[in-house]
């Protein structure tokens, strides 16, 4: 009998090809090991509340209204909720006909979209036009469309930073693109040359790919670095003379842990610039409300911008999400209230700059403790996270090591996390789902574990990493590069 459709061997190919390391064999290794009764330590995805932080109070008692919209109708409703809460409830349950139950118009409720255009106008210093705006489940979601615009078959190219989050290569998988990457450098703390961006272009070129975008991560992901200003406008004036769209990604934007390199976004420095590179660069910009310190996954709430993006196009995507006819609309609504924040004088105002600014504080300091803890360890080495949710250690595996992978048919540094999960029971992503150059490892574990919690999880990696490099180095010569 000849194969049916889902069969296996008749599925189609680019499906097969899609990679997605942060929910791959560690993960499901972790699962098995949990259900076996033991504690494991999900270190290998940004989700914060499964790690036990606390929802903000504020957007939960807007959208708990929200949903329950007869409690406003209560007399004692009052005695509950505070007046602003009631009161913005009021806002949104007004701007969405029907409730969070009817679907929306499929680029997001119009007055949400207002806020957002709002909230970027007062961060760049520049206009922003909400019908330039799509609302998104979370931010994922507006990178698989726009990449699905982009890409129009294998020899289209866009070009990624290695290390990268596996969204970028899985997607272009899926959608039959093809990969090119540009490599961050780990000792100058993941910065990147553009001449080694041209390098990748030429690269490409000679291999008959048409390169037609380039993607950043600002803040990074794994790599926890923040671009600068000058970075920024080299890259822009690099997509003006390539001719590329810039496909910026920046959920993290809340998330910084210096003062030396705070977050500008890509719009605001390419605005910055002026004439050409303002009218002619085509920019999309991506946020979510799944991360800064509302760390809010499950909702799937995201956007993205459209800069300098011909009408005829937006048409098209507008198109392409009518497919799915309205976009999540309780995360609508949380990220009307991430964007519009509580003002100084508002009843709950002085709480939720608490608990916001309680969490980043705390993040902040558990990202010095995981770099510190790291750079304790035999032949470990790691950049200080200076945003986003992640730290990305180098690690030094002993000749030894690399050839008991081999033997065990594992990837080096999977062969590492795969020891690590047993022993310890903490979940990380190795380093080659991300990316990296040939013959390094790494491993990416998020800085989410709480706090008072790091100091028992860093101990016990130091643990496991020195006997793990006592039972595989070679004491004859090999020492820490």
């Amino acid at each position: 009998m000849a194969p049916k459709a889902l069969d296996y061997e008749s599925l189609n190919e680019n499906v097969k090809k899609v990679q997605y390391a942060v929910r791959g064999e560690l993960y499901l290794r972790a699962s098995e090991l949990q259900k076996e009764g033991k504690k494991i330590i999900f270190t290998n995805v940004g989700n914060p509340h499964a790690l036990g932080q606390r929802p903000l109070t504020f957007p939960r008692q807007v959208v708990a209204l929200c949903q329950a919209p007869f409690l406003l109708d209560d007399p004692n409703v009052g005695l509950i909720f505070p007046a602003d809460a009631i009161a913005r409830a009021k806002h949104y349950l007004s701007l969405s006909s029907g409730g969070l139950g009817a679907y929306s118009d499929s680029r997001g409720i119009p007055g949400v979209r207002k806020e957002v255009a709002e909230y970027i106008e007062r961060r760049d210093g520049y206009p922003s036009d909400p019908e330039l705006i799509y609302l998104t489940d979370g931010a994922s979601k507006g990178v698989m469309q726009i990449l699905n615009c982009i890409i129009r078959g294998e020899g289209d190219g866009i070009m990624v930073p290695i290390p990268q989050y596996p969204l970028y290569s899985a997607t272009i998988s899926l959608f039959g693109g093809s990969l090119v990457p540009y490599y961050l450098e780990e000792t100058a703390n993941w910065g990147l040359d553009v001449n080694d961006l041209r390098q990748s272009v030429a690269n490409a070129r000679s291999n008959g790919i048409t390169v037609r975008a380039m993607v950043i991560i600002n803040p990074g992901n794994p790599t926890g670095q923040c671009l600068s200003e000058a970075n920024l406008r080299e890259i822009i004036r690099f997509c003006y003379q390539e001719n590329l769209v810039l496909l910026g990604d920046e959920v993290y934007q809340q998330n910084i842990y210096q003062d030396e390199r705070p977050f500008v976004s890509s719009k605001k420095t390419m605005m910055d610039m002026g004439l050409p590179f303002s009218k002619e660069v085509q920019l999309v910009s991506f946020h979510s409300v799944s991360k800064g310190y509302w760390g809010e996954c499950g909702q799937r709430g995201g956007y993205f911008e459209m800069t300098n993006i011909p009408p005829e196009t937006v048409d098209e995507i507008y198109k392409i999400a009518s497919i799915s006819l309205s976009p999540n609309v309780p995360a609508q609504i949380f990220m009307g209230l991430m964007v519009n924040p509580l003002k100084r004088g508002d009843i709950s105002f002085d709480q939720f700059v608490r608990e916001s600014k309680g969490i980043l504080e705390s993040l902040r300091r558990r990202a010095r403790l995981m770099t510190d803890g790291f750079n304790s360890c035999r032949n470990v080495v790691c950049n200080f996270t200076e945003g986003a949710m992640y730290s990305f250690p180098q690690i030094r595996l002993p000749p030894r090591a690399i050839e008991a992978a081999k033997q065990a048919g594992k990837v080096p540094d999977v062969f590492y996390c795969l020891k690590l999960l047993e022993a310890t029971g903490i979940s990380t992503v190795p380093g080659s789902g991300f990316g990296q150059k040939e013959g390094v490892f790494h491993l990416r574990t998020t800085i989410l574990p709480a706090e008072e919690d790091m100091p028992e999880i860093m101990s016990s990696f130091k643990k496991f990493n020195d006997e793990f490099m006592e039972q595989y180095e070679d004491h004859r010569g090999y020492s820490r590069m």
